[in-house]
């Protein structure tokens, strides 16, 4: 990402970006930042980007790998955590129930008490892909009475939902 000042991202919040690996989390990223979908490759470590929203509105944004061995490092990222982001793959039943086991475990920590959650069901601009209520259920949503969240859809590749997932999470921001 080049050379970067610190002192930027204390300024500007902190939003952490993780889900299981394939879900999409830089394509969404480097897409909603530069507006163009880029080639990517696993996640080894993290990407961090400044997202702009508009003249008054930017946010940082770490994206954290979210391969199973990747997985145990996320608690390294919590502590500065203002808005946490969970991507799914929304087209992909079969490892839901492994997206619902490491949410919960992430939302355990207690540097994630009270922290606002923002759910986004990637992929939508597939045929095969669930509905959020769909998916919602899937990670057991309605069980977080004691948190703020919202779920989204959205497409890292065509763009759909992606601003408006962003105006969200800003809002959570103000909100938290």
């Amino acid at each position: 990402m080049g050379i970067i000042k610190s002192k930027q991202f204390r300024k500007l919040p902190q939003v952490l970006l993780i889900g299981l690996d394939s879900a999409g989390k830089s394509t969404l990223l480097f897409r909603q930042q530069r507006g163009v979908v880029m080639e990517t490759s696993p996640t080894v470590g993290f990407n961090v980007a400044t997202v702009e929203l508009d003249k008054k509105t930017s946010l940082t944004v770490w994206d954290v790998g979210g391969q199973e061995t990747m997985r145990s490092n996320w608690k390294y990222y919590l502590e500065e955590c203002k808005v946490l982001v969970f991507v799914v793959d929304s087209s992909d039943r079969a490892r839901m129930g492994d997206a619902q086991k490491a949410l919960k475990k992430v939302l355990n920590d207690e540097h994630l008490k009270g922290v606002p959650l923002m759910v986004l069901a990637n992929k939508k601009d597939l045929t095969n892909s669930m509905t959020i209520r769909e998916v919602s259920t899937l990670l057991d949503l309605d069980s977080y009475m004691d948190r703020v969240w919202e779920i989204q859809a959205c497409s890292a590749l065509n763009g759909l939902g992606l601003q408006q997932a962003f105006i969200s999470i800003a809002k959570l921001l103000k909100k938290s």
